[in-house]
């Protein structure tokens, strides 16, 4: 019902039987109460608006917010390293192959003897490089167990100069069997000498059998520690001069 409807209501409630008129105080009376309830209404309606105004905006907040978070994907395992082709360490009894004659070093681990050798080697498109040098035991038997492997990777084994040299940093091979600083060097030298700590130490020498400009040597563990990488290192001809 609309105000002009309620007002013909009261106007028609309030007309006497007599039909004098219609009651004025009666009339206003009841206006007075329409427009209360008006007033009350349109305070309702306010507060309702209000409260969707925040409920609005509360909804609003809720959306804007911050995205839930996206499932990443795990990273991809990464690849274990694999062992450097010129250094092979750790025992192994597999049939060895010297070429060549075996050194005898003349340190003794009880009844073993530490030895050194050449081994054949394949590195994939190095034609060059055919050798690899091996520290390894003879045990009281003959059977020959290597210990640590060096080849080089590129160019030639027959170079001159210095090749690869091999010290175990990992201690892989067990602590009563030290495994000495060696290498080898192509050249005339007769003696080589390792520098570390601001000293000098001297390396034990052997020609190779299958190729006399072959040297092979090695540290003694009593003057060099195992494990211990040489500061620099050079070679000496029988005159002294440095190859």
């Amino acid at each position: 019902m609309n105000e002009v409807e309620e007002l013909r209501r009261v106007l028609r409630a309030t007309e006497r039987t007599d039909r004098t008129g219609p009651d004025l105080a009666d009339i206003m009376r009841r206006g007075r109460r329409l427009r209360r309830r008006r007033r009350v209404a349109g305070a309702g309606a306010a507060a309702v608006a209000v409260l969707a105004v925040v409920l609005g905006a509360a909804d609003v907040v809720t959306r804007t917010g911050p995205p839930p978070p996206t499932p990443t994907r795990p990273a991809a395992p990464v690849p274990a390293a694999t062992p450097s082709p010129e250094a092979t360490p750790g025992p192994t009894t597999a049939p060895v192959r010297p070429v060549g004659a075996v050194v005898d070093s003349g340190l003794r681990y009880g009844t073993q003897e530490r030895v050194f050798y050449f081994v054949p080697v394949d590195v994939p498109r190095v034609p060059g490089v055919t050798v690899g040098l091996v520290a390894g035991r003879r045990r009281p038997a003959g059977e020959l167990v290597s210990d640590y492997l060096v080849n080089d990777v590129a160019g030639s084994d027959r170079r001159p100069g210095f090749h690869e040299i091999g010290y175990d940093q990992r201690r892989r091979v067990p602590a009563d069997l030290p495994l000495p600083t060696f290498g080898y060097f192509v050249g005339p030298a007769a003696r080589i000498v390792g520098t570390v700590d601001g000293r000098q130490v001297d390396a034990r020498l052997a020609r190779w059998s299958e190729d006399q400009r072959v040297v092979i040597f090695w540290f003694d563990p009593a003057s060099l520690a195992p494990g211990t990488p040489l500061d620099g290192i050079v070679a000496r001809d029988a005159r002294g001069r440095r190859l």
